[in-house]
């Protein structure tokens, strides 16, 4: 591999790990005031943050594109908006933030609880004992992932 294509992988890499990082946290996390991040909440929160972005630098970052490279001030503003460390946003490792592992339970443990209800009313017909070999089985798949 040429020089230049390994540095064009490596800044693709790099752009898809903050975009993947950014739309965990636009998934997962919610503003102060309990409603999802939008851009207008992103723009006032680095304007206020001393750095300015344009809706279409927003959704390089976003999708990977690799035509912008943030800089620090802008990664540091963007871990602050969100309430996480901003070398987070950059590290292919790493652990989740604790708000982002939290959110992540919550909708796990939701998706958990559709499923023992879709199953305990498909099989309502079973016996108790059945139901609940069934319902266990589903519990246990569920940790194991």
């Amino acid at each position: 591999m040429r020089r230049k294509d390994v540095g064009d992988a490596n800044r693709e890499r790099s752009a898809q790990i903050l975009a993947d990082k950014i739309n965990l946290l636009l998934d997962t996390l919610r503003t102060e005031a309990g409603q999802p991040y939008d851009f207008t909440t992103i723009q006032q929160g680095l304007k206020e943050r001393g750095v300015a972005i344009s809706r279409t630098k927003w959704h390089y970052l976003k999708t990977a594109d690799t035509r912008v490279r943030p800089d620090e001030k802008l990664l540091r503003a963007l871990g602050d908006v969100f309430g996480v460390d901003s070398r987070y946003l950059v590290q292919e490792d790493g652990p989740l933030p604790q708000q982002v592992e939290q959110e992540l339970q919550t909708v796990r443990a939701l998706r958990r609880a559709e499923v023992r209800n879709f199953a305990a009313r498909a099989l309502g017909q079973i016996d108790p004992e059945g139901l609940q070999a069934i319902l266990d089985v589903i519990e246990k798949d569920q940790h194991e992932r």
